[in-house]
């Protein structure tokens, strides 16, 4: 079958990697994918802007696509779901009602306390003043979080009252309308992708990303600037709870309010030192960079899955089965990312040098043959092995053969998983 990839990201070119393993996979389209996709096999870019739903059905149809996957939050978040279901089109995703637990982060928590969901405590406001005054009542540390979609970088953790202050006027200055303040949780952070089919849920492995720009987990917060799965702290116990304390739960809550949630529920967790936990926030896609970690680590045929989910049957093919190996995803980003960054830098080997290593594209395109850069996160270098410390070792020595100006990466990824 040939199955079209919504997105351009470095969790794209894992997702569209993955389907062609499958021998049921004859093709796969990527809109507008990036210089990786560009040179898989049997598979094809296409110039279409994300949020064109038009243009992206009139694609389907007349190349007899008969599966669609959606990667990114924001066209999840506009609607093109409900689009595709109207014109009766195979899609993996969200419809934009459900989506709403990663556009909204108040309605997210509503969510959440109907569900009975462990999370922090926070409030909602929609003007400066009042947001800034229960900031002084709390004090910090403390968690300020824009109601939209940022791109992961809505989120500061301010260690000052002036830090949440300054925040405060800049998000709102951004243009969001809503600003959801939260209490300052501390632990270690675990993210739970689950897949759903709206009646069964069940988690991929548990994975650990690094939000931080900076070593030691210092400077600003990114898209993450690295992954690795399966992540130690999500114990068999631990994930057991997070399926019947947040997932299923859930699940039930979206069928309460008449959602008919299918597709990706990604739950970011505040581990605490005692072993309970608290839900930071929902998203409703696969996490990028930890879907480069988790999907390389995946058994059962990616197409069997998303099948699975489309036609509500996801029980029929429980439980997902995984290699007996561990993975470790390096991003490497352009010089500046968060902030402001320059595009257009040639890059040079970008295949992978070592067995058991995959170098994903993500801000890549080609510009006349020649590979360049095209966004802040740049490159997801991912590496499998039997131990962490083999998988960290395999990836930092594939990052060795790429080189472009400006390249920057964390060198202390993976490190928690071995202690």
């Amino acid at each position: 079958m040939k199955i079209l990839v919504v997105g351009s990201g470095g969790r794209e070119h894992a997702i569209a990697w993955k389907l062609l393993q499958s021998p049921k996979v004859t093709q796969v389209l990527c809109v507008p994918g990036n210089g990786g996709t560009a040179k898989l096999d049997r598979c094809q870019n296409l110039s279409f802007r994300i949020d064109d739903f038009a243009g992206i059905t009139r694609l389907i149809e007349t190349n007899g696509v008969r599966m669609v996957v959606v990667g990114p939050e924001m066209p999840l978040a506009k609607g093109i779901v409900d689009h595709l279901q109207e014109k009766r089109i195979p899609v993996f995703g969200p419809v934009q009602a459900g989506a709403r637990i990663e556009s909204s982060k108040s309605w997210a928590k509503e969510m959440m306390l109907k569900a009975g969901v462990p999370t922090a405590k926070s409030e909602t406001f929609n003007n400066s003043e009042a947001a800034k005054e229960y900031v002084r009542a709390q004090g910090a540390p403390i968690v300020v979080k824009a109601d939209g979609l940022a791109s992961g970088k809505g989120v500061v953790v301010a260690e000052t009252v002036l830090e949440a202050e300054t925040a405060i006027d800049q998000l709102f200055a951004q243009g969001f309308n809503l600003l959801v303040i939260e209490e300052f949780l501390t632990g270690e952070e675990l993210s739970v992708l689950a897949i759903t089919d709206g009646i069964t849920i069940t988690a991929l492995l548990p994975a650990q990303d690094h939000k931080r720009i900076g070593d030691g987990d210092t400077g600003s917060n990114t898209g993450g600037m690295g992954a690795y799965a399966p992540a130690p702290i999500g114990t068999p116990e631990l994930m057991a709870r997070v399926q019947k304390e947040v997932l299923e739960p859930m699940v039930k809550a979206f069928q309460e309010v008449g959602i008919d949630y299918q597709g990706i529920l990604y739950a970011g967790l505040m581990v605490y030192p005692d072993g309970n936990f608290g839900v930071l926030e929902f998203n409703c896609r696969f996490g990028d960079p930890e879907t480069q970690a988790i999907l390389p680590l995946l058994e059962t045929p990616l197409v069997d899955v998303f099948a699975a989910c489309i036609e509500r049957k996801l029980a029929n093919i429980m439980p997902l089965a995984w290699y007996p190996a561990v993975a470790t995803c390096v991003v490497v980003s352009a010089q500046g990312y968060p902030n402001n960054f320059t595009k257009g830098q040639p890059i040079t080997s970008v295949a992978a040098p070592v067995n058991n290593t995959i170098i994903f594209q993500a801000g890549t395109q080609f510009n006349q043959g020649q590979l360049v850069t095209d966004g802040g996160r740049v490159l997801g270098v991912t590496a499998f092995a039997s131990t962490f410390a083999e998988s960290i070792s395999l990836a930092y020595q594939a990052i060795d053969s790429v080189h472009f100006d400006g390249m920057y990466f964390r060198r202390d990824i993976g490190q928690r998983a071995l202690k």
